[in-house]
Formats: C-alpha cells, structure tokens, sequence
C-alpha cells in the first residue's frame, strides 16, 4: 500500500499565529513542504454574518469550523491571495483553495485569477468549488442564495470553457457572454484540478464529480456503506471510484475545551479510511500543538508517523 498523502490545513490555525500575521501561514506552508507533505489548504468566506454561530459556537477554539458554529469574528483572509504568496514561496508542494465559493464570484473573473494563480504554481493548484452555507454572506453580497447551485454549474461550464479556447461565448439562465479572450490560459488546457465533496455525496456533488472532478473530499466520518453507495452511482456515470483521489481526515474527540489533541489517537484513523480507498489525509497543525515555533517539528513528527503505520 503506498503511503499516504498529507494536506496541512492552513486555515483556523489563530490559537496558533496571530491572524493578522499572514506571513506565518506562508512559513507554515514551507515547513509542510520541508517536512515531505504534499499539499496545503486554504479555505474560504468572504465576510460572516451574526448567523455564523447560530447552531452553538465551537466549545475548542482549536476545532474546525462548520456550518454555523463560527464566531462572526473568526478571521478567513483571501484563500486566492494567500495561496498566490504560498506559491512562490514553495517549489514542490501542492496548493489547494478547498473549499472556494464560486457562486461569490462572477465566473469570468474567477477562471481569470484561478488561470494566474495556476502558472504561477506550475499546475500545482487545487480547487474544490462549493456553495457553502452561510446565506447572510450571499445576500450581503447580492447573490441569489437560492439560486447558488445554478450558479455554480454555470461557472463550472463557463471556466472550462473560456481555459480551453479563444474567442469563446456562453448563453445560459444566469449568465452569457459573446467572443470574450480570457488570457493567460491556465497550466493545463483542462485548467486546475478539481475536488468535490461536503457533507453528504448529493446527486450534485456525484454529477459534479463525474463530469468535471479529479478527488472526492467528504465533510466528516465517511462508512463502508457510504463508499459504496457513492461507488456504485459513480460506476452508473461511466467511471472507476479508484480513478480519483480519495481525501479524508483526522477528526478527533479534544479531551477539555482547552487543550490541544493527542496526535497518535488521530493518526489511528487513517488505516481504517485506507481501507476504504482513501489515499489522503487532512491535518489541522493547531487541533494538536499550541505553539507556532514547534510546527516544523511538528510536521516532520506527523510524516513519521503515518509513515510508520502504513509500513
């Protein structure tokens, strides 16, 4: 079994650095790439609203971020520009926007700034398109919340299109355009990878998937039955579930609301989703230190370990 790949969550790491300090994000990111991970995240929200905590904010500040467990307060700095300055500081590692809320964004502009930030990663960009949740940040940005899934699968259609070719035109339900030139094109004619996931495979995220997907990434614990469910309707679409990548998680029970995790009972998660058919594996460094100046340690401490278990 080959040994697994490692994402360093970059995002919600402010019991860690200041979050205004953006700079130790991106050293973060190095030592990540130093210490043999294969990819950084950063995910996204443009703005929050009062409604971010409405389900009860987390009781661990350490903890992720989830739907409406968020202190409107909680900082999410631009995932496009952070990742751009992650890219030129690094050489190897991947870089991925997980999640991105395309639906905030006009596709144009969007296949425009994804195309930038992909030649200057060399194809090492990810993206994981989503529609979020939180319907206050839609409608302070005056988009139709409702209409969010529309949206995105228009701008699904609209990048692969104008990264293909130019001139190139579009006429749907939400937008259309007539002989535009969006230029620079991206690394690859296909344009940056792609994930799709989130809390359950719906029939979108399936469709989504077989039509433009390279990774599924689920939010939470995932079953036998569920890969196999999901298995199953991939197949019904002409495809392989093993033709994508499988990313998974380390999600762990904090033993009081202030306190770090243990690290070695999160790592024990990541047979059981081999298992399955995962290959990689998400990590959030300050779920299980405090203490910025220990991250290096702590990303070499985490690779020997999983190393350790998949031998």
């Amino acid at each position: 079994m080959p040994s697994p790949r490692l994402v360093s969550v970059l995002t919600e790491n402010w019991t860690m650095v200041d979050p205004r300090d953006l700079r130790a994000i991106v050293t973060m990111a190095q030592e990540a790439e130093d210490a043999g991970f294969d990819m950084v995240m950063v995910s996204d929200h443009v703005l929050l609203g009062p409604s971010a905590g409405a389900s009860g904010r987390m009781a661990n500040p350490r903890d992720y971020a989830m739907p409406g467990n968020q202190d409107p307060a909680t900082p999410w700095p631009s995932n496009l520009v952070l990742l751009s300055a992650i890219a030129q500081a690094t050489s190897r590692i991947r870089i991925g926007a997980i999640a991105l809320i395309t639906p905030l964004r006009h596709p144009l502009a969007l296949a425009h700034d994804l195309a930038a930030l992909d030649l200057l990663s060399e194809g090492r960009l990810v993206i994981q398109p989503t529609v979020s949740w939180h319907a206050a940040e839609y409608a302070a940005l005056g988009v139709d919340f409702r209409k969010r899934g529309r949206i995105m699968d228009e701008q699904l259609e609209i990048m692969r299109l104008v990264w293909g070719s130019s001139p190139a035109s579009y006429a749907g339900e939400i937008f259309s355009f007539d002989d535009v030139y969006v230029e620079p094109k991206p690394w690859r004619p296909e344009g940056p990878a792609m994930w799709f996931g989130g809390e359950k495979a719906s029939d979108h995220v399936v469709r989504r998937l077989l039509a433009y997907g390279s990774g599924f990434h689920p939010v939470g614990r995932v079953d036998e039955a569920d890969i196999a469910d999901l298995r199953m309707r991939v197949a019904a679409g002409g495809r392989d579930l093993s033709e994508f990548e499988m990313v998974g998680g380390t999600r762990v029970e904090f033993p009081d609301d202030d306190s770090c995790a243990p690290l070695p009972e999160a790592l024990e998660e990541i047979p059981r989703q081999q298992a399955l058919g995962f290959t990689t594996f998400a990590i959030k460094p300050s779920i299980f230190i405090d203490d910025a100046s220990d991250h290096a340690r702590f990303c070499r401490e985490v690779v020997q370990r999983v190393d350790a278990l998949s031998s």
